[in-house]
Formats: structure tokens, sequence, C-alpha cells
């Protein structure tokens, strides 16, 4: 495979990465727990807030991009909700912290990204079809 086709590749399974993290966040928005600091017999017998990801690219070595997946920091806002059953005494929750807007932006730029790349592979496979034919 060219150099060229495989940063194109490793530029589509970025773009992959950032919609499949950023669909996962928005999924899991409201998946509220109780605050760290709540009794323990409410944190040992409640699940855990969602903990929100985020997507880092960096450049690999000899071209292309890969995607770096860490915790969002912080992972989460408190909220109040009285009526959860893992509410604090005042009533607060940890809700996660994704921002729609943000995620809105990521979706999109996975979607132009993707796209790009998949014009890149198919115009070298163009260009490559066509220094075949001339070759023979």
């Amino acid at each position: 495979m060219s150099n060229v086709a495989s940063i194109a590749r490793s530029g589509m399974a970025a773009a992959t990465r950032r919609l499949e993290i950023s669909a996962r966040n928005v999924a899991n928005a409201f998946s509220a727990g109780p605050l760290p600091w709540a009794d323990a017999a409410t944190v040992q017998s409640q699940p855990a807030a969602y903990r929100p990801l985020r997507v880092d690219q960096v450049e690999t070595l000899g071209g292309g991009t890969r995607a770096i997946v860490t915790p969002s920091a912080p992972a989460y806002l408190a909220a109040y909700d009285p009526t959860a059953p893992y509410a604090d005494g005042n009533g607060m929750v940890a809700m996660p912290n994704v921002d729609f807007a943000s995620e809105a932006i990521d979706r999109l730029v996975a979607r132009y990204s993707f796209a790009a790349n998949a014009l890149v592979l198919r115009s070298h496979a163009q260009m490559m079809k066509s220094l075949l034919d001339i070759a023979a």
C-alpha cells in the first residue's frame, strides 16, 4: 500500500473513532450518578455517573494520524435533582460534563475529515489507474 493511501486510511480511522466517542458521549449525557463525596453506602450501591471521553488526534511516525481517547476533565458537574435515589442531602447529583455544542462540532469535524480522506483515496486510486493504463 502506498504512503498516500496509508495516511488517508489513518485519517478515516481517526474520524470514525471521533464520531464513535461523540455519539457515546451524547447517548450517555444524562447518565447521572452519586457525587463522589456522597455517603459511602450510596456510592457503593448506585452506578457512577458516566465519564465523558475526548479525542485528540496526533501525528504518527511516517505520516498519518491516530486518535487518542482520554477521559474528559472535569468528568461531571453537580446538578440539582432531589428525586434521584442517589442525591446527596442537598439534592445534588453528579451529571456528566457533556457539552452538546462541542459534540455537534466534533461530529461535523469527523464527517468532513472522513469525506476528505475518502476523496484522497479515490483520487489516489484514479491516478494509479491512469499510471497503469499509460504504462500498459
